[in-house]
């Protein structure tokens, strides 16, 4: 899967706070993965989700492949319940808003910005 020489990849480099949570049809549920004012940062194939207090709630790498319609990433939980999965996930980047939907490992990849059971979609803006 391409990532470095992908355009997208350099545009998801720095700082991201999550604005919105769908999980399995529900909005805004409660998340161990997030905190109000957590910040994910991105640097290279990683990311790492912070809370205001430098807390780790969950990091990983990624790869992604904006060739694909709609636009592809995977994630790979270093740590927690699904640490070592390929969570297959569909993404759209404009401007300073990331949106990602994300299926369990076993699951095909979502095409649709609209949740099912099994499917976790975040919505991100860019921080300074």
């Amino acid at each position: 899967m391409p990532s470095i020489s992908d355009p997208d990849f350099q545009a998801l480099q720095g700082a991201w706070e999550q604005t919105s949570l769908e999980d399995s049809g529900v909005l805004n549920p409660v998340d161990a993965h997030s905190a109000p004012g957590a910040i994910t940062t991105i640097t290279d194939d990683r990311f790492e989700v912070k809370t205001v207090d430098g807390d780790v709630l969950l990091a990983g790498r990624f790869f992604l492949d904006s060739t694909t319609v709609p636009k592809s990433i995977t994630w790979v939980d270093s740590i927690g319940d699904d640490a070592g999965k390929q969570l297959p996930a569909s993404y759209r980047l404009e401007g300073d808003e990331f949106v990602f939907i994300a299926a369990d490992e076993s699951m095909p990849r979502p095409i649709t910005f609209s949740t099912g059971p099994g499917q976790t979609m975040r919505t991100f803006v860019r921080r300074a």
